[in-house]
């Protein structure tokens, strides 16, 4: 009797943008195309989108604060990040090495283990014009992550293409 071969980790990194209420149907993309799902929020997307839903389909608790010391590890180590929606704020700290929430300590250390990372920013074209925000998106590029397009967060226009995460992925 052989194994069943375990399916690839996806780390969904949610930040509090008005479209993170949709982030349900990135989980089920995923799930479709084989993936294992594990959700970690910043501490106040967890108010932008349907918690007990996302647990309920990922089948795991939604990761938003450090675990303690000698707790066992929620998830195992991701075979690829994703962060949908990405604000101003995350994409900053993130190129600044900011690691103050465990979404941004995740992002950090992600880099480190050379897993493939996805971007789908949710900015604001006022914030997207700022000099801080375009020498992140330089700083991160060149550490190899890959951006999707840029959306504005408003929940009320259509358009935020949750797939471009996970078709960055493989490309």
């Amino acid at each position: 009797m052989t194994e069943q071969a375990r399916k690839p980790f996806l780390y969904v990194v949610v930040c509090a943008a008005g479209v993170a209420g949709g982030v349900g149907e990135l989980i089920t993309l995923a799930q479709e195309r084989d993936w294992e799902v594990g959700v970690i929020a910043t501490p106040l997307a967890t108010g932008f989108f349907d918690t007990a839903e996302a647990e309920a389909r990922t089948g795991r608790p939604i990761r938003s604060a450090w675990r303690s010391p000698g707790d066992p590890r929620p998830f195992p180590d991701p075979d690829a990040v994703t962060v949908a929606p990405a604000t101003f704020n995350t994409v900053n700290k993130w190129a600044a090495g900011i690691s103050d929430t465990l979404a941004l300590g995740t992002l950090c250390e992600a880099y480190g283990t050379g897993v493939p990372i996805s971007v789908l920013p949710c900015v604001s074209e006022a914030l997207t014009a700022h000099p801080a925000y375009r020498d992140s998106l330089e700083r991160l590029r060149g550490m190899g992550v890959r951006f999707g397009e840029h959306a504005s967060g408003d929940p009320d226009r259509p358009g935020f293409r949750w797939e471009q995460a996970l078709d960055l992925l493989v490309g």
